[in-house]
């Protein structure tokens, strides 16, 4: 008891001897005072400014969504998701406009998601994915809810076939595989329109349908890729069991596709040497939702459009994915209505002649090609290949 009461008694005369110093020497020292040598009052020194850290504070959050869109490509491993990535390294512009490329599940799913997904704005669809969900969905007004920005490559329908199929004919009760990300929508739209009744799986994945058809349980795989696509070029194809099938370029479907060749070159793993097969191939469309001309979305997309115009020419040189120099902004999609910034911009361009807009090369605008050529009059799959080959010289040419 009498230890703790001198303790007590001590930290007050403690404290009372620092008042009666604070008053001898003035007003108290501030904080961060440093003593002088020689019992010297204390010097203030007055505290450092804090610095506020450079780059850490958030962005306003309304600034970056009014410059943000989306654009929803597909799987990784083809031109789709590469050319997304280019669009946000070529067109990003701080708080102005950002691009954010999403990975999808291929053309009919990337349309559904437009219609649907409130954040996407945008997206890789393929011109026949659109006539695929009309009827698989049950949504006859598709082409009114939806808008097109410009084509932007093409998508080749490759069909391999064991080789005892000579002809789309004798896919009539065969097992066939097209799964919907990548083939489903050609086989649909090509089988129906040919009269070809074939049994469709799309449920295994595209490297477990290709592995069906090499093992023997399926008698061809569909895939609606780029020409030279791996999973194709690395068949290996021992013994020559498969091959590329023909697909005709018949009148019934000239109003999606466009004619194509593959070469012995291209695919020497399943086209003999010297040879050619004639097959399809489809525009793929930068597509956009139809956003109210006056809605915020709508300007958001319109922001971007005109900086993709204005960018194109960049986006098509090297180190850019190649698909992007078949890119033909000026070009026309049958049956579908341009999203409206993107055809005021072309306008603009046109009006001003200070943009070289390239001349039309879709399907629409090769049809007509082909009436002039042939005089209205039927033209074999080779012979429209060959015209449609210098179609797109006399295109070029001109670029």
């Amino acid at each position: 008891m009498h230890r703790m009461f001198g303790w007590a008694v001590g930290i007050m005369l403690v404290l009372l001897a620092s008042d009666v110093c604070a008053q001898q020497g003035g007003a108290r020292a501030p904080q961060g005072a440093r003593p002088q040598a020689g019992g010297r009052p204390p010097i203030a020194v007055s505290p450092q400014p804090r610095v506020a850290a450079q780059g850490t504070e958030l962005p306003e959050r309304d600034v970056l969504n009014a410059g943000t869109v989306t654009v929803i490509t597909a799987p990784i491993g083809g031109p789709m998701s590469v050319m997304g990535s280019d669009m946000a390294a070529v067109l990003d512009d701080g708080d102005k406009l950002r691009v954010l490329p999403i990975l999808g599940k291929g053309s009919a799913q990337n349309l559904i998601d437009i219609l649907r997904l409130k954040n996407i704005d945008m997206g890789f669809v393929t011109a026949d994915a659109l006539e695929f969900v009309k009827t698989d969905s049950n949504i006859p007004d598709v082409a009114k809810r939806v808008r097109y920005i410009a084509p932007l490559f093409h998508n080749d329908i490759h069909i391999v076939a064991r080789q005892e199929i000579r002809s789309l004919q004798d896919l009539n009760g065969k097992r066939v595989f097209a799964e919907r990300s990548i083939g489903l929508p050609a086989a649909r739209i090509i089988f129906q329109r040919m009269g070809i009744e074939a049994d469709i799986d799309s449920q295994t994945d595209p490297t477990g349908g290709l592995q069906r058809l090499l093992s023997g349980e399926r008698d061809a795989w569909v895939a609606s890729v780029s020409k030279n696509s791996p999973i194709i070029k690395d068949i290996k194809n021992e013994g020559g069991k498969f091959h590329l099938l023909t697909i005709p370029y018949d009148r019934s479907l000239q109003d999606i596709y466009l004619p194509e060749t593959f070469s012995s070159e291209e695919y020497p793993n399943l086209v003999p040497p010297g040879d050619r097969v004639e097959s399809l191939a489809v525009s793929t469309v930068l597509m956009v939702y139809n956003w109210p001309v006056q809605s915020d979305r709508y300007r958001r997309v319109a922001n971007f459009v005109n900086a993709l115009f204005d960018h194109i020419e960049q986006l098509q040189r090297p180190p850019r994915n190649p698909k992007w120099r078949d890119t033909v902004i000026s070009a026309s999609v049958l049956g579908l209505e341009r999203f409206k910034a993107a055809q005021d911009w072309l306008d603009r361009a046109r009006g001003a002649d200070t943009a070289q807009i390239s001349p039309p090369a879709g399907a629409e605008e090769f049809r007509k090609f082909l009436v002039e050529r042939s005089g209205g009059r039927n033209v074999s799959p080779d012979a429209a290949a060959r015209l449609y080959n210098d179609f797109r010289r006399s295109h070029e040419g001109q670029r």
